[in-house]
Formats: C-alpha cells, sequence, structure tokens
C-alpha cells in the first residue's frame, strides 16, 4: 500500500502537480500492489463514498490525464465504456461479457505472433490482445 508520501511522488514524477482530487484518486487507484481494471463510474462511485466528493468529468479528466503521463493504461472494451488499468507492465486481457469482468493475461510473445508486414521506416509500438468470452448457449435438444 502506499503511504500519503508515496503517492504525492508518484504524482510529481509524472509530471503532474499535487491536486486534492488526484490526490484521492491515487490513493484509490493504487490503494495496494493489485493490478486493478476499473470505469471511471467506478472511480466517481468510490471517491464519492469516501468522501473525496468529486464530479464524474473530474474524475474522467483526470483518469485521461493519469493515462498521458503513463500512470495508467487504457483498454477499450466496449465502444462506449472505457476500462482504466493500473498495470503498466506489457500484457494482454480477457473481458467475460457475461459477468463485465475484464482480466489479465500474460503477454504472448511478438515471435509467436502472426505480424502484419509493416512499412519501410515503421516499427511496432504495442500490441493490445483482446479476448472476449461468454458462456456456450445450452442445447434445448435432446
Amino acid at each position: 500500500m502506499l503511504d500519503q508520501q508515496q503517492q504525492r511522488e508518484l504524482i510529481t514524477k509524472a509530471g503532474l502537480r499535487i491536486t486534492a482530487q488526484r490526490l484521492a484518486l491515487v490513493k484509490l487507484l493504487f490503494a495496494d500492489e493489485t493490478p486493478r481494471h476499473v470505469t471511471a463510474e467506478d472511480i466517481y462511485t468510490q471517491a464519492n463514498k469516501n468522501d473525496a466528493s468529486m464530479s464524474l468529468a473530474t474524475v474522467y479528466n483526470t483518469l485521461h490525464r493519469f493515462t498521458e503521463v503513463g500512470l495508467l493504461h487504457e483498454v477499450l472494451v466496449e465502444p462506449e465504456r472505457v476500462w482504466f488499468d493500473t498495470n503498466m507492465h506489457n500484457h494482454h486481457h480477457i473481458y467475460d461479457e457475461d459477468t463485465g469482468i475484464l482480466t489479465d493475461i500474460p503477454a504472448i510473445p511478438l515471435s509467436e505472433m502472426a505480424v502484419p508486414y509493416l512499412e519501410t521506416g515503421k516499427q511496432i509500438e504495442q500490441i493490445d490482445l483482446m479476448i472476449r468470452v461468454r458462456s456456450q448457449p445450452t442445447s434445448l435438444n435432446p
């Protein structure tokens, strides 16, 4: 668990100014060292339950800013819903459409992937792999 000094250092090392809102969100996001997947709505609800009253717009803006400076990774699960991931190591995801749970899986080595032809002068910056799963329909036929 990050103490208050470590929370402040995380913000300043990312090149950001310390604000009450940023401190509150860092405390929620990095309460322990377990990687988390959260939506802005999740964090908004948690913040307001913990007396860190702020608007949903402030939460969105802060999470996007944290993403820009490398504190979070944005995971697009659905066109209208973005998740924020505290695990900044190279990895992929499985999304369970039945439960709405997003789970980390280890990254597949690039040497094992079929990589498309790249134009001269281009290099792979990042590979995002999302595996979507759902329960198989049960057969009603005997």
